[in-house]
């Protein structure tokens, strides 16, 4: 039943518990017992609402592999905290030891937000020209 409730609020995460509840079976007060459950136990760690950068006039996409210089891990991970650019930082495995999502006006200022990595490390970076795929939900489990 989790996984059905799961399904649908990834589908559309703004249904209504009611609308939630018709749609699983269950009652609106039940549904929302679930709901809280899988939120305490972090299966639903939050809400989120998907904006489209280039509307909001950040049309350039880039995904930056970065490699720290020694001793300097920490502070990548500082600077990507820090910079609003960033929507993504990943740790990875590999040579490099991040990759980060940054977005921009224009290239001038990719370049700009780049550089701000340069004291702590090398920088190896991808523009994003188009997405065949879009972001989707997490896979489910088909139960037995």
């Amino acid at each position: 039943m989790n996984l059905r409730l799961l399904a649908e609020l990834s589908a559309n995460p703004r249904l209504t518990m009611s609308e939630l509840a018709r749609r699983i079976g269950l009652s609106a007060p039940a549904v929302t017992e679930r709901v809280q459950r899988l939120e305490r136990a972090g299966v639903i760690t939050g809400y989120r609402l998907d904006l489209d950068p280039a509307t909001l006039g950040l049309p350039v996409t880039a995904f930056a592999r970065i490699r720290p210089s020694p001793g300097q891990l920490p502070k990548v991970a500082e600077v990507a905290a820090r910079l609003p650019q960033i929507s993504e930082c990943h740790r990875i495995t590999g040579e490099d030891c991040f990759i980060v999502k940054v977005h921009a006006a224009a290239i001038d200022e990719l370049e700009a937000t780049l550089d701000e990595f340069l004291l702590y490390g090398t920088t190896t970076t991808s523009i994003v020209v188009s997405t065949p795929v879009p972001p989707r939900p997490l896979p489910l489990p088909i139960p037995p």
